[in-house]
């Protein structure tokens, strides 16, 4: 009895799931455009007037970008893009390593019609897709904006215990894609579980939060957070061609912790992280001739939920510089 009301819960949750997902697909399109970079579509919104334009690439399983972009585009036009298996973007046959996915976004913006001069923000694993996109295209950049970044010397020579925690992660992305298929985490999600997780979450607009939880919710981007992660040495090692950019403004925000103090991080090895997010961000202060450090002193990794505003502000302050240049 009590193993049917079990399989008669996961079966509702299913159904509930994916007939969820169908109408979702018809009441919230995508508010951008769907761009095809050659056989599979990746989403790309827009919003704001101006030149430079900003650029935002996402952490490893985020697409926080939208948590962003309405300020932003109070000062110049910024454009935010799900990368491949995220959002309203389609999944990519092909790896997802740092060099083919700067591939895919120059490919995205030439047919936007996004047109250089960028600046660059790079979100935790999204530095590592900005610092090569700004290698590979130097002309294209006209600075960048890394928030809590990550080095590729530090990820490859991680201390065991770190590197056994990568593996625990990389396992619970794999559980968590059966519990989207199933609809478990659309279920969790409804009942407001990530506001628990990160009561940061709520000071943000309910329809963009929205759009953040339902790519959540599919199996595909649990997919994809797992491959990019079991690709992550791959593109760390990547990185390694482009350990200087030369003489292009870079500003580095360092958060006070890699995982704040609480029930759910108190089994992680924070010092041994937080030493290696110090030896990291000594690493990234040496990409750039003209590199500067903010502290994000009230922040964890996730510096784009617990002080956007911080993010906003070094965007701004770049930019103003560049124009001052300009003049």
């Amino acid at each position: 009895m009590e193993i049917s009301i079990k399989l008669l819960f996961i079966f509702t949750t299913t159904i509930y799931h994916w007939i969820s997902s169908i109408i979702e697909t018809k009441i919230h399109p995508p508010i951008g455009e769907r761009i095809d970079i050659g056989g599979y579509k990746l989403h790309c919104y827009c919003k704001g007037e101006g030149s430079p334009a900003v650029i935002i690439d996402h952490s490893l399983g985020g697409i926080e970008g939208y948590f962003l972009i309405e300020e932003i585009a109070k000062l110049t036009r910024v454009c935010i893009y799900d990368r491949a298996g995220y959002g309203w973007s389609d999944s990519s046959p092909y790896p997802r390593t740092s060099q083919e996915m700067i591939g895919e976004l120059d490919v995205l913006l030439i047919k936007a019609g996004i047109y250089p001069p960028y600046i660059l923000v790079g979100n935790s694993f999204g530095s590592y897709n900005m610092r090569l996109y700004a290698h590979q295209f130097p002309e294209k950049i006209v600075g960048i904006v890394l928030t809590d970044g990550l080095h590729e010397s530090g990820m490859l020579n991680m201390p065991l215990r770190l590197r056994l925690l990568k593996l625990f992660f990389r396992s619970g992305f794999v559980i968590s894609v059966w519990g989207g298929f199933l609809g478990i985490i659309r279920i969790l999600g409804k009942m407001g579980l990530f506001e628990v997780i990160k009561p940061e979450l709520r000071q943000f607009n309910r329809e963009i939060l929205q759009i953040v939880k339902r790519s959540f919710y599919q199996p595909n981007h649990w997919i994809t957070m797992a491959r990019e992660l079991a690709s992550l040495s791959v593109s760390s090692r990547q990185l390694s061609k482009a350990q200087s950019l030369g003489s292009i403004p870079v500003v580095n925000i360092k958060s006070s912790t890699f995982f704040k103090r609480s029930f759910f991080t108190s089994y992680l090895p924070l010092k041994s992280a937080d030493r290696l997010r110090e030896e990291m961000h000594a690493k990234l202060l040496m990409i750039s001739t003209s590199c500067r450090e903010i502290q994000a002193s009230k922040s964890s990794h996730f510096v784009w939920i617990d002080e956007p505003e911080i993010i906003v502000a070094a965007v701004r302050d770049l930019w103003e510089s560049l124009q001052e240049n300009s003049s």
